[in-house]
């Protein structure tokens, strides 16, 4: 067994972790050996991981509508002693914010998003291509990257999406937008966005509805603060909980903010109280989601991967024995033409003569059921390619497939890839174990389980 070393992205998350998140830490060394299987199976080469098909950074996402709220929220709560009048992101853009030591703000191209997988856009511009082809190429026009000298930018990463009110309604737009809530682990929506009606909107509406089970919905709700206390608040939220309910959304946080028009006002950091306590458990939300992405990578190769791959080899099993039986079809019917005008089937029952003619037609069909097994192989390594690309996934198909162009597996019918077998999946079941006892460990830092059974016990 071939050792595979740690790459460059694990050894970096290691130390990033090794004080401060221990579960992290132990979910990256998981990580590693979920590597060494699939490396061993072709999955992935030496220097690849699992571990960046997620970012393992905090991500919270804010979507608004029509309003400028947005741009004033942002502006207000990342805002120190600097104007960031131009933080918000471009009305066509997905900004993604980044904490920065420096004062000044800098703006960064989509590209630096596409290529980095500590990022939530890593290789987006792959999905771009497949959704629309040729805007794959055009990923700056989508994306962009900006630091800023804020605080609360700390170990998180905010990404801006634009206004549902001024983007165009393309499909690249809804994919951006459904990537973004899918890998995020909080999303501030601002409910001016359910003022706004195009079908942006209505993407958004079942994107929230298909996730609203995760608890990380927090919707802003902007108010005139002449009319803000404790009973109009209430009252606000009750009203935006009916709209909400029958568009089919039932859950989430709701949050009354005070409308100001100035983008720093001194007055808003009481109203962000329950934002930055939401905001300061969301490391944990990360940790969850990563755990859960391990769990995830670990299903996926017996659930898609393998199935895939096995239905890859027993269509280039049928259509390579069709082809070659085709042939031997052909060599029967040219025998017995043969027999017609000649007659050979002495030749053949001859107790000599017969075997060395079997033993002749076994030499020369053997290598050109090769010859065909390996040409139609050609074929199904396209597919494979191309069934890769639909499912978005980081594993080479095609790799682990090749492995079966041995001599023993195209004479013999194996439909089985390569490595895949009780042990495999016995180390599978081990990691998925390992994993759950790490949202075990997790779930513990949070509940006063541990400390009733010790004091039953006691």
């Amino acid at each position: 067994m071939t050792e595979k070393i740690v790459s460059k992205y694990l050894l970096n998350l290691e130390k990033h972790f090794a004080n401060d998140n221990p579960v992290l830490l132990k979910a990256a060394k998981l990580f590693h050996e979920l590597d060494q299987i699939e490396y061993e199976l072709g999955l992935i080469e030496t220097d690849e991981t699992t571990a960046c098909k997620q970012s393992w950074w905090p991500i919270i996402s804010l979507i608004g509508g029509s309003s400028t709220a947005k741009s004033r929220f942002i502006n207000s709560y990342l805002g120190s002693d600097q104007l960031l009048s131009g933080v918000q992101a471009s009305s066509h853009k997905f900004t993604v914010l980044l904490h920065n030591i420096q004062a000044n703000s800098l703006t960064l191209p989509g590209t630096a998003l596409d290529v980095d997988p500590r990022y939530p856009f890593y290789q987006i511009s792959r999905k771009i291509e497949q959704q629309q082809e040729g805007e794959g190429k055009r990923i700056n026009s989508y994306l962009e990257l900006k630091t800023v000298h804020s605080e609360r930018l700390k170990g998180k990463v905010f990404i801006d999406a634009p206004d549902l009110s001024t983007v165009l309604t393309v499909p690249v737009v809804s994919l951006l937008t459904r990537h973004s809530i899918e890998h995020s682990d909080l999303v501030l929506v601002f409910t001016d966005a359910f003022d706004v009606e195009n079908s942006l909107v209505d993407d958004l509406i079942q994107n929230i509805i298909a996730h609203q089970d995760s608890n990380k919905f927090i919707y802003l709700i902007d108010e005139r603060p002449a009319v803000l206390n404790s009973t109009s608040n209430n009252e606000i939220i009750s009203i935006w909980q009916r709209k909400l309910s029958e568009l089919g959304i039932h859950t989430g946080q709701f949050i009354v903010l005070p409308n100001r028009q100035s983008d720093i006002n001194p007055q808003m950091p009481a109203y962000f109280a329950e934002i930055d306590q939401r905001l300061d458990n969301v490391g944990h939300d990360r940790t969850y989601r990563i755990l859960d992405a391990l769990e995830k990578n670990i299903r996926e190769i017996e659930n898609v991967v393998v199935p895939e791959v096995k239905k890859a080899i027993e269509i280039w099993k049928e259509r390579s024995n069709i082809t070659s039986l085709i042939i031997l079809g052909f060599i029967a019917t040219l025998s017995i033409f043969a027999e017609i005008q000649i007659g050979v089937l002495e030749f053949l029952i001859d107790p000599i003569i017969g075997p060395i003619i079997l033993a002749v037609l076994i030499a020369i069909m053997i290598p050109v059921h090769l010859l065909i097994s390996r040409l139609q192989a050609k074929l199904i390594v396209n597919k494979l390619n191309a069934v890769q690309k639909k499912l978005h996934l980081l594993e080479n198909l095609s790799s682990i497939f090749e492995k079966n162009l041995t001599f023993t597996r195209m004479i013999l019918p194996l439909t089985e890839p390569v490595g895949w077998n009780k042990k495999t999946r016995a180390r599978l079941a081990q990691l998925s174990d390992k994993n759950k006892e790490l949202v075990q460990a997790l779930n513990d830092d949070f509940s006063t389980y541990t400390e009733l059974k010790s004091k039953e016990h006691s």
